[in-house]
């Protein structure tokens, strides 16, 4: 039964980050839920091996969406 409610409950979404260097090269990836702590990672679209040790383009950074409040998601529906 446990396998069936495991089936239809939401999943945590997962999403890609990127430790960045002084210098703006890629160190490392993480693929998490919420955003490592620490500085110097990035959000990315996704995770390209060959960017490691290289800088990262502009175009893999997400863009920030501004956080909306959930009091104020209910009250404009």
């Amino acid at each position: 039964m446990r396998f069936l409610i495991s089936l239809f409950a939401p999943r945590p979404l997962h999403r890609c980050f990127a430790l960045l260097d002084h210098k703006g090269h890629c160190q490392a990836f993480k693929q998490c839920s919420l955003q490592p702590m620490g500085d110097g990672w990035v959000e990315i679209e996704e995770i390209r091996l060959n960017w490691l040790h290289q800088p990262l383009p502009a175009s893999a950074r997400v863009v920030p969406r501004p956080a909306r409040s959930r009091v104020r998601q209910l009250l404009t529906t």
